[in-house]
């Protein structure tokens, strides 16, 4: 039965005892400096304590800014379990998939889609995503302006889908998917702090979300529909998911539930997959190639051990363990810019102490990946761009510890880290291979988007060849 509590958008207040972040107005809260300034805002929280309240208008939450006690929440997601105003925005997207659902079925749902992301299947997801990247890269021209974040978005949703589904989507319905996969991506950040009165007035912006949503579910429900009828082992992970079984269920499910996923499942799975894991890769990605660009050095680095590793060849997941500087490139961006990790909530569903704080239940949890990932403590200098802080080698190496929240943790960890990974890293020595990106000139640094992406990112191209 579904936590009653992960879907309500009215909360308990926090403890009377836990302090009110400074800065707060009458009636609006921290509104105004979280809109006008949010990273400044969440960074400026810990120096004030590892515990407080913050309000935006009238929804209320405890802030947690210490690792540590960040690691508790995520350990313990029966008591701190999904919910808030993004899960809810997000649940008309996905349903109860793998990362929206509440605990009480999330065990099940995770025996079910783990066998998609065994390591025996991961080289077979690469090979297609290596494919799909050369082929949007060997179309780039030598001093080409590309619009990064919409590139790095069409790469990664042409690649989830050919990994999830292998070649059997026609070209139209391939074209027809990514097209509404993108406007429900682009609106549902800015659907969830909208008034939910606005959302409901037929603007053409709720008009066209609506339309996408409406098309993405009658397109994917298509697809497993004949994927159902045909139920062969592609390789790809809608097959995975096809033939998964609950090995532990018992005789008798609890609420009846099926030992396989149902068709309605099956449309969350992909939805989720399809939409949070495609965005997630193109923000790191963008990133990634903003942040050596305006590095020199580390590009040319880069540069060097790529075409060492590669040798010429098209990249493959055997390279994958000599590409050290890519993987520490990738994980640095991850730690700056972690995708979506602006804020995370979620619902306390039973009286808990936290740290030195009764927190009642039906209090909202917040806490910041990227508030965390910039703590001097863990992370001396951490403004800097620095890969070689992820080198094991390397004296000031810095240990992927509670305070590299990129993924999450605990039962709720994503499941798709190492799938992400591997195609950031693969796809980021595919354009190295061949390409050199380079900032407009004039070009601050880019605005970022709730999702934690760029805005407004070009970036020119220029052929290493012609280099």
């Amino acid at each position: 039965m579904r936590n009653s509590l992960a879907g309500k958008r009215s909360t308990a207040d926090p403890g009377e005892d836990i302090p009110v972040a400074p800065g707060g107005l009458p009636v609006v809260g921290h509104a105004v400096k979280a809109l006008r300034d949010p990273r400044g805002f969440l960074r400026s929280l810990p120096a004030h304590g590892d515990v407080m309240s913050i309000s935006v208008g009238p929804l209320k939450a405890v802030m947690v800014c210490d690792p540590e006690l960040t690691s508790q929440i995520l350990l313990n997601d029966r008591i701190y379990d999904k919910g808030g105003l993004l899960f809810d925005r997000a649940r008309e997207v996905f349903g109860d998939g793998l990362v929206t659902c509440p605990h009480s079925m999330h065990r099940r749902e995770r025996r079910l889609v783990q066998p998609a992301f065994h390591r025996n299947r991961l080289s077979g997801y690469a090979r297609v995503m290596t494919e799909g990247t050369s082929l949007i890269t060997g179309k780039w021209r030598h001093g080409q302006i590309l619009d990064m974040p919409a590139e790095m978005l069409s790469l990664t949703m042409h690649n989830m889908l050919k990994a999830m589904l292998g070649g059997t989507l026609p070209p139209q319905d391939l074209r027809r998917l990514v097209s509404d996969a993108i406007e429900v991506q682009h609106a549902t950040y800015r659907q969830t702090f909208t008034p939910a009165v606005l959302n409901r007035i037929p603007t053409p912006g709720n008009r066209r979300y609506q339309r996408a949503l409406a098309g993405l579910h009658n397109t994917v429900t298509d697809i497993i529909a004949k994927a159902q009828a045909n139920p062969e082992d592609h390789g790809d992970l809608l097959s995975a998911l096809l033939a998964s079984r609950d090995t532990g269920a018992s005789e008798c499910p609890v609420g009846g539930q099926s030992e396989r996923l149902s068709s309605a499942e099956l449309r969350n799975e992909v939805l989720t997959f399809l939409v949070a894991g495609s965005e997630t890769t193109a923000i790191t990605l963008s990133w990634a190639l903003y942040l050596i660009a305006l590095h020199p050095d580390i590009q040319r680095r880069l540069f060097a051990e790529v075409d060492r590793v590669l040798e010429g060849k098209p990249v493959s997941m055997d390279h994958l363990p000599d590409l050290k500087l890519a993987d520490q490139i990738i994980t640095e961006a991850l730690r700056l810019y972690p995708p979506a990790g602006m804020i995370w909530t979620r619902i306390v569903t039973a009286d808990t102490r936290l740290g030195d704080y009764d927190i009642p239940a039906g209090t909202t949890i917040a806490y910041s990946p990227y508030a965390m990932h910039r703590l001097p403590h863990y992370y001396p200098n951490p403004d800097a761009f620095d890969p070689d802080r992820w080198d094991a080698e390397k004296r000031h190496s810095t240990p992927r510890n509670n305070a590299f929240l990129t993924f999450g943790g605990g039962a709720r960890k994503c499941i798709g880290d190492q799938f992400a990974v591997v195609e950031a890293v693969l796809a980021l020595a595919d354009i190295a291979s061949r390409w050199r990106l380079e900032t407009m000139p004039g070009q601050g640094h880019p605005p970022i988007t709730p999702s934690m992406g760029p805005r407004h990112l070009k970036m020119r191209l220029t052929a290493r060849a012609a280099a």
